[in-house]
């Protein structure tokens, strides 16, 4: 079972405390598994976190606004971004990194992505294209479920929680947490999209099972 989980910049104080719960359920990313996949006493899923940007693509955004970057610098300056929380992630958990997608490790491992997308350069540079818009692109190459934990339960209409929302409804008054290149990506892609609240690790740790939590689900599978 692979899954990707999206860790956003608004989790950064709380991040550590997910990774180091998941981790304690599906143990730490390890190359050489025994045949089948299987770590005795581990179930056997492959959690690749995406790091968001945080207030490290926040200072390319104000650097953005006071000196007129281009669009090119940007977006790899924001890439770049991913990676310093990336490295904060590493710091705090220890869990393995990785900056290939061609084979995920069983357990937790953590996506240092410059590299990969430097060579793969697969989405439009624009602000339109955040760290949401990655992870998910990451989801499609690897097969992924795709899950994004944030510091909200979901999106909302008119204050109350949808639960589920397919993305040709989007365009209606939500408060949003996702970038606004997702909902095309999503749709185009065929994929589905889980949002829930990553300041209570257990949702994020039921949702990669597969069970029914607090949450929005966006859904493009249609």
């Amino acid at each position: 079972m692979k899954v990707v989980i999206k860790i956003g910049g608004s989790l950064i104080r709380e991040a550590p405390e997910l990774v180091d719960r998941l981790v304690k359920e599906f143990g730490s990313g390890i190359k050489d598994a025994p045949p089948g996949g299987v770590v005795p006493g581990k179930m056997p899923f492959s959690i690749l976190i995406v790091p968001g940007g945080g207030v490290f693509a926040d200072a390319v955004r104000e650097a953005d606004e006071m000196f007129g970057l281009g669009e090119d610098a940007s977006h790899w300056m924001a890439i770049l971004g991913m990676e310093q929380y990336a490295c904060y992630l590493q710091d705090k958990s220890r869990v393995k990194g990785t900056d290939s997608i061609k084979e995920l490790l069983q357990g937790v491992s953590i996506l240092f992505p410059y590299r990969l997308l430097k060579a793969e350069d697969p989405l439009p540079h624009s602000w339109e294209v955040t760290s949401d818009t990655i992870a998910a692109w990451v989801a499609r190459q690897t097969g992924a479920v795709f899950i994004k934990a944030t510091d909200v339960d979901g999106m909302f209409w008119k204050g109350k929680l949808i639960r589920e929302i397919f993305t040709p409804d989007l365009a209606g008054d939500f408060e949003s947490c996702i970038d606004s290149a997702l909902p095309g990506f999503l749709q185009k892609n065929k994929m589905e999209c889980i949002i829930l609240n990553g300041k209570f690790p257990e949702r994020v740790i039921q949702a990669v099972y597969g069970k029914p939590v607090t949450c929005t689900a966006v859904k493009g599978n249609i």
